[in-house]
């Protein structure tokens, strides 16, 4: 009786699954750098970092026609953080990266609860980070509508740390994370409609930052443009942020403009251009005029070596970047990056300098069966005010600031 028990329930998981869709899937992402002046100048008498790390995630999902059910457990792993034995983690980076269902409630509308990526457009205020082994989430609820080339997302968010919830009462609602603009509350709106050749979309944010005894809130509001015909496409950024950030600073005709032009001049060249203008602090105590680009995949923008809005540059002078690109399709299996950025502030440092500097940068991507490796190499040429910029002399900087790293990317599909 116990193995007809048995086979029945076994019949009863594939008559399940035979009638939804079951997905397991993995990654394996080592990467290695050599950091010598990665995120900011690096001086002279100090020793180049090198090490490396490792991202593993193992992803499932289960859909069936009511809802879809997704999970993400992910570890970062540096080689030889733990000693020999050691019975548990050091860095304690286990994680339940994303955890989500969504519930569809018909006639094209939709809920998704739980903990997701939230990325939009070209991710330049929303966007997955998945260069960083952590990658960025949210905890959110969003309601979704979409019906043919229109949609739109209501996003709302609310977080709290207390670890006990049997003192619920006692410990209020006071949200004690703070840093990279962790927010208590979040309230989004986002539209978009595409038609043959064009698309546009609005966005509408307020964030709630967590004061000693209040909450700043911050609104962000702009559009992303998109055209492309033929070889040709533009695409455009245009955004404002007014309100209070954190530590109760007002915010007051903070922007971020940008525009960028690709051109496929053959099957296997791509050429690009473009220009970003980010507002920098105006300098008035108590206030500011510096956009930060909050959320998005800020390594994608502004130089791969991550001197600009990557935990760092907020309420400074602002940036003006000024970048072309050229992409070679190697083969059908390799592919070669070479972009260069040049920087200015937009605003004057104290010395009265703008011009902070050149970077280029090199990628080299190679598809193998099943895996793919990716290469890259990155140079800065700093101008004098990046190094008052960063606080370090030229004569006390290392002569030359560079990064380079190597990366292997597995993804298997273990069900489908």
């Amino acid at each position: 009786m116990k193995k007809q028990y048995v086979l029945l329930g076994l019949l009863a998981v594939m008559v399940q699954l035979a009638s939804a869709q079951f997905t397991l899937d993995g990654e394996f992402r080592p990467r290695t750098e050599y950091r010598n002046g990665f995120g900011s100048l690096i001086a002279d008498d100090a020793d180049a970092g090198f090490g490396i790390s490792t991202r593993v995630r193992l992803n499932a999902g289960y859909a069936t026609e009511a809802y879809k059910f997704y999970v993400s457990f992910q570890d970062i792993m540096v080689w030889g953080e733990n000693r020999q034995i050691l019975p548990y983690d050091m860095n304690n980076s286990f994680a339940v990266f994303q955890a989500w269902a969504e519930l569809n409630l018909g006639e094209g509308f939709s809920t998704k609860l739980g903990r997701q990526i939230i990325s939009y457009d070209d991710q330049r205020i929303f966007g997955g980070l998945d260069w960083a082994q952590q990658g960025r989430n949210h905890d959110a609820a969003l309601l979704k509508y979409k019906k043919g080339k229109f949609m739109f997302d209501l996003g709302l968010a609310f977080n709290q740390d207390y670890s006990n919830p049997t003192g619920f009462q006692s410990v209020g609602t006071s949200y004690g994370t703070t840093g990279f603009f962790s927010y208590k509350s979040m309230q989004y709106l986002y539209l978009k409609q595409a038609w043959e050749n064009f698309s546009g979309s609005l966005l509408v944010l307020n964030n709630g930052f967590q004061e000693a005894d209040a909450v700043s809130n911050l609104q962000t509001l702009g559009t992303h443009l998109d055209y492309k015909k033929g070889s040709f496409g533009v695409a455009a950024n245009a955004f404002l942020q007014t309100g209070e950030r954190q530590g109760e600073v007002d915010v007051k005709g903070a922007y971020l403009v940008g525009l960028d032009l690709t051109y496929k001049a053959s099957a296997k060249v791509g050429l690009g251009a473009g220009l970003e203008i980010i507002s920098g602090n105006d300098g008035d105590a108590g206030e500011t005029g510096a956009f930060f680009p909050l959320y998005g995949t800020n390594h994608k923008f502004n130089g791969f070596m991550d001197y600009f809005y990557v935990g760092n540059h907020a309420n400074s002078v602002g940036l003006f970047d000024v970048h072309v690109s050229a992409n070679f399709k190697l083969n059908d299996t390799s592919s070669l990056l070479i972009k260069a950025l040049n920087f200015s502030g937009e605003q004057e440092l104290a010395s009265g300098e703008k011009s902070l500097g050149t970077e280029i940068d090199l990628v080299y991507k190679k598809q193998f069966k099943g895996y793919a490796l990716v290469l890259g190499y990155s140079q800065m040429f700093a101008s004098d005010g990046m190094y008052e910029l960063k606080g370090i002399t030229e004569d006390a900087a290392a002569g030359g600031q560079n990064w380079a790293w190597a990366m292997l990317v597995i993804k298997p599909k273990f069900l489908k």
